[in-house]
């Protein structure tokens, strides 16, 4: 069997988690960091992954505002940006 390259099987590539899930993932990394009971190289591990967690989610969230900024255009069809409003309580 020379060179032989085996194509990833059916359902075994790794998804990409979704927005929500890292969201939810930061979140249980944060209670497990505030309840201070991890040793401290769990603790440092956890710290790791909730940055690039944290970082992710920032990225995603500009890249959808940046996509609403594109979305909105004024009365003569050209785009400008606004700022985005807090919904009426």
């Amino acid at each position: 069997m020379e060179n032989e390259t085996k194509a990833p099987a059916k359902g075994r590539a790794k998804k990409e988690p979704s927005f929500e899930e890292k969201l939810k993932r930061l979140g249980d990394i944060v209670r497990a960091l505030e309840g201070g009971d991890a040793p401290l190289a769990d603790s440092l591990k956890l710290f790791e992954e909730g940055a690039a967690l944290a970082a992710a989610c920032t990225a995603e969230l500009d890249a959808a505002e940046q996509r609403v900024v594109k979305l909105r255009s004024g009365p003569d069809g050209e785009v400008r940006e606004e700022p985005f409003e807090e919904a009426a309580q």
